[in-house]
């Protein structure tokens, strides 16, 4: 099935509106993705919290739409 760049930015930038996104299709198949997301949501909260808000935005999409995601979030320099 699998999700276009475009999809997976849209539904990110709604869940992180703040931040900047990177997205970077690892095989070509809309279907794996990296990810690099620097937000002050993710300020105080450590990597797996953060994470977890991700897979949160995410919601059904993660394993079914979307099959593999590597994630990197990061605050933003002040």
């Amino acid at each position: 099935m699998g999700m276009t760049k475009n999809e997976l930015f849209e539904i990110l930038n709604n869940g992180f509106s703040d931040s900047v996104i990177e997205i970077q299709d690892l095989a070509g198949d809309n279907d794996h993705y990296a990810v690099k997301i620097i937000s002050n949501e993710f300020k105080g909260l450590n990597k797996i919290k953060q994470h977890k808000l991700v897979y949160d935005v995410l919601g059904k999409k993660m394993g079914y739409t979307l099959h593999a995601l590597s994630i990197k979030t990061e605050v933003p320099e002040e």
